[in-house]
C-alpha cells in the first residue's frame, strides 16, 4: 500500500511538472490543450493548476493558465507597469531614425514603440505576431519572418533561414528578466538563436527594454527559462523604478542602462 502511494505521488508530481513546462513554454494555454497532451481529464488538469497556482507557480485563466512571467507583462500587468511600459516604448523611439530598418523579436513593449515613429519611414523585420493586423503609422512597413506560430512569436527552422537573408540597422528587443549580471532571459528557448541571429545581422546599436519588474537579482529568484549574454555593446532601456544597486552592478558589468523618468 505505501508503496502504491508513493508512485501513485510520483505521477502526480511528474504531471504538474509537466504542466509547468507546457505554461513556461507557451506562455499562455487553455486546459484543453494540457489535458490532450498529459492524457488525463479536464477536471485532473483544473485540479493540478489549483495546486500550482497555490504554490505561486503559475496564474490561472478563464479556461487555461498563464506562465507567472506573463502574468507580469501583458494585460495581466498592474496600471503601474503598464505606465511604466509606455513610457519605455515612447522613449525607445526617440532612436528611430528616418530610414531605419530594425529588427524587433516577441516584445510587445519593444513592438508598441512603433507607435510612437510618426514621420519617419522605418522598415521592421519582426518574428512578432502581435504586429499582425496592427496599424501604425505611415511610413512603418512591417515584414514578418515567417515560420511556425508558438504563442504569439514565429520560430522554427523557417524563421532562421529567412533571417539569415535579412539584415538591420538596430535591433530592439525585449526578454523576460534582466539579471544584475548582464545576462537576459527569455521563456522560449527557441527565441535564443532567433533574438542572436538578429543581433549578428544588425550593423549598429542594440536596444533592450525592459519595465523595472524585469530587473531582478539572480540569488533571489528561481530559474526559469534560459539566459544569453550579448558579446556587443547593449543599452539597456528601463524606467526610473528600477532597483539602483541593480542599475549600478548592470553599468558594472559593461550595459549602458537608460532610466525613463516615471
Amino acid at each position: 500500500m505505501v508503496k502504491l502511494m508513493k508512485k501513485n505521488r510520483k505521477v502526480v508530481e511528474d504531471r504538474q511538472q509537466r504542466i509547468l513546462s507546457l505554461v513556461r513554454e507557451k506562455e499562455e494555454i487553455r486546459n484543453e490543450e494540457l489535458a490532450d497532451a498529459l492524457g488525463v481529464s479536464l477536471m485532473t488538469v483544473r485540479r493540478d493548476l489549483g495546486l500550482l497556482e497555490q504554490h505561486r507557480l503559475l496564474r490561472r485563466t478563464h479556461g487555461g493558465a498563464i506562465s507567472m512571467e506573463r502574468a507580469h507583462t501583458t494585460r495581466h500587468i498592474s496600471e503601474e507597469a503598464a505606465y511604466c511600459r509606455e513610457r519605455i516604448s515612447a522613449y525607445a523611439a526617440r532612436f528611430l531614425a528616418d530610414g531605419d530598418s530594425i529588427f524587433i523579436n516577441g516584445s510587445r513593449l519593444a513592438l508598441n514603440m512603433l507607435e510612437h515613429a510618426e514621420g519617419k519611414n522605418v522598415k521592421v523585420y519582426t518574428n512578432n505576431g502581435w504586429a499582425i493586423g496592427k496599424r501604425y503609422p505611415k511610413g512603418v512597413s512591417i515584414n514578418f519572418t515567417g515560420g511556425e506560430m508558438q504563442g504569439h512569436i514565429m520560430v522554427g527552422e523557417g524563421v532562421v533561414r529567412n533571417l539569415l537573408m535579412m539584415h538591420a540597422d538596430k535591433s530592439f528587443l525585449g526578454c523576460a528578466a534582466v539579471y544584475e549580471n548582464g545576462e537576459f532571459r527569455y521563456d522560449i528557448w527557441t527565441e535564443i538563436s532567433i533574438n542572436e541571429i538578429m543581433v549578428s545581422r544588425t550593423t549598429g546599436p542594440l536596444y533592450l527594454l525592459a519595465e523595472h519588474t524585469k530587473l531582478q537579482r539572480q540569488s533571489l529568484t528561481g530559474r526559469s527559462g534560459s539566459g544569453v549574454t550579448y558579446d556587443r555593446p547593449t543599452t539597456l532601456i528601463t524606467d526610473s523604478m528600477a532597483d539602483p544597486e541593480i542599475v549600478d552592478q548592470l553599468r558594472k558589468n559593461g550595459i549602458e542602462v537608460i532610466l525613463v523618468e516615471v
